[in-house]
């Protein structure tokens, strides 16, 4: 449905001055040649979020500094991951702020807000948005209220709206979109409502919606003998994160969330296709062409949204098209990504649920692991072993780097109905903090899942990682430290203080020949260079 622009969104012109961006789909596919450039979420369509430069690297990133420092005005949770192209850098602020802001000074150059209703849904999740994407010369963005909104790259001008779902019933985006040939890739949040996934695609001029897949199938659709009676209707398994596209095989990989309710599965025997799982889907179409679940009939709310990422590796003397997930259920897996056999899996936190994963790829769940009235002590608890934030891989070391929460929770069980519009769970968890919690940076050999090494920090972290062609590893905590890391073995080399939470993803960029890391704290956006 088109939503007309005027009284509804807000366009400031705050400074003036050139503001240009032309951004092919060609080009995002080819970001490697551009490493100056960030132009998608995770830093290619790969997902790797690694940065090509190299002009920080391990002698000199102690010598790092500040260069600039943008204070957002906003509340909610600051998630932000910057798009940088042509000079300009484009972010997202809490709860629907758009801003371009001069990457040489921080100064900016244009915003726009859209006012939230006073009824805005936010159901399992805070109040945030984890950035945007560019095609061609406009900016897209989809909003808490479940609007998609494309903006003129140059000075933040309307120029589609279009409503995809009913927030008053959960329906919410948090995630960026993701831009290729022809299309605007849009996931959906809400699983802890009761919504029905989905997955849409939207023409970039017009906004027309061109296709929809639904994660919970329906009646007389492959997967829906897994759910009972109408259960199918409110079953969750949200597309509340970015995923992958693979330009050669025109596929996007993208993971989804829990099935609903959340911690009771009583009322939804089975294993609930296609909640927890990762999905091949035919970017022209968006027809499934493979599917493969994490975690059946998931009772923890272990959604496997995180980031997954494409490499090419030799596995067992073969050269293989893989597609690598750290999954939130504390197990890392190795699928083929081209037609999504199962490869590895290997824990790679602590997990009390399983005795492992078999030759399938499908887990061998220990007895009285899930919810019960009284309380079941599990690791992970339900943040995950890993949660939204971005892993991510060098093709210099071999290595994925993934930022691990090591916590237990105590999971219960309860009755519940669904309601419109209300939060639909069916228990909760009291997690174990202080001395039972950690975190780590960890890093992952992709072929084997062996840990190379391991950096520990003092509580479970809510940052991502970036590593770069320097040699290094940027990570951040909850307590407000920004650091480095060696790539190799994991020697930190330099920290920052930011004084506020690090909940977001790393970028890097370069401008007049000179390197830049980037990363949000607390609500402020940070930049820093030599």
């Amino acid at each position: 449905m088109r939503t007309v622009a005027v009284g509804i969104v807000i366009t400031f012109m705050l400074a003036a001055g050139p503001v240009s961006a032309q951004v092919s789909a060609q080009r995002i596919a080819n970001a490697e040649r551009e490493p100056g450039s960030w132009l998608t979420y995770s830093g290619n369509y790969a997902a790797h979020r690694f940065s090509p430069l190299d002009r920080i690297d391990r002698e000199n990133v102690s010598s790092l500094r500040t260069a600039w420092i943008y204070q957002t005005q906003g509340g909610g949770s600051l998630e932000t991951s910057p798009i940088v192209v042509d000079g300009v850098m484009y972010i997202t602020t809490p709860p629907g702020t758009v801003a371009a802001l001069d990457v040489h000074t921080g100064r900016e150059l244009w915003s726009w807000t859209r006012p939230m209703p006073s009824d805005l849904l936010t159901l399992g999740f805070p109040r945030t948005n984890r950035g945007l994407a560019i095609l061609g010369e406009t900016v897209y963005v989809g909003t808490l209220d479940s609007h998609v909104v494309a903006l003129d790259a140059s000075s933040g001008a309307v120029r589609w709206d279009e409503t995809i779902a009913d927030n008053r019933l959960g329906y919410s985006i948090t995630a960026a979109p993701l831009a290729i040939r022809g299309k605007i890739i849009v996931g959906i949040s809400g699983g802890e409502a009761g919504i029905r996934g989905f997955l849409d695609a939207y023409d970039p001029a017009t906004g027309e919606r061109l296709w929809r897949t639904y994660t919970v199938p329906g009646p007389g659709e492959p997967g829906n003998e897994t759910w009972v009676g109408d259960t199918w209707k409110t079953g969750g398994a949200a597309t509340w994160l970015t995923g992958a596209y693979d330009p050669e095989t025109n596929l996007l990989y993208w993971g989804t969330g829990n099935p609903a309710p959340d911690w009771n599965g009583d009322n939804r025997p089975g294993d609930n296709l296609y909640s927890c799982s990762l999905l091949a889907i035919d970017a022209d179409t968006g027809e499934m062409k493979w599917h493969f679940q994490f975690t059946p009939h998931d009772v923890h709310d272990w959604d496997a949204n995180q980031i997954p990422v494409l490499v090419d590796a030799t596995l067992d003397g073969r050269e293989r098209k893989l597609v690598i997930m750290a999954n939130r259920n504390a197990f890392y897996y190795v699928l083929d990504r081209v037609d999504g056999e199962f490869l590895l899996a290997t824990a790679y936190s602590k997990q009390t649920w399983a005795r492992g994963i078999d030759e399938t790829g499908r887990p061998m769940v220990l007895p009285n692991t899930e919810p019960s009235e009284e309380g079941n002590l599990v690791w992970p608890s339900l943040q995950g072993a890993t949660n939204w934030f971005s892993p991510s891989y060098s093709p210099s070391t071999g290595l994925l780097y993934v930022a691990v929460r090591e916590m237990g929770s105590i999971y219960f069980k309860t009755e519940t109905e669904y309601e419109p519009g209300k939060s639909f769970l069916g228990g909760g968890e009291r997690a174990l903090s202080g001395d039972d919690a950690a975190g780590a940076i960890r890093a992952i050999d992709v072929t084997t899942g062996e840990t190379k090494w391991d950096f520990r920090q003092h509580s479970p972290p809510w940052a991502g990682v970036m590593a770069t062609a320097g040699g290094l590893v940027f990570a951040g905590s909850g307590e407000g430290n920004f650091f480095a890391l060696d790539a190799d073995n994991g020697e930190p080399l330099w920290q920052f203080q930011t004084g506020g939470a690090v909940r977001s993803n790393p970028i890097s960029f370069a401008i007049d020949g000179k390197q830049y890391v980037a990363v949000s704290s607390g609500q402020a956006l940070f930049v820093f260079g030599l």
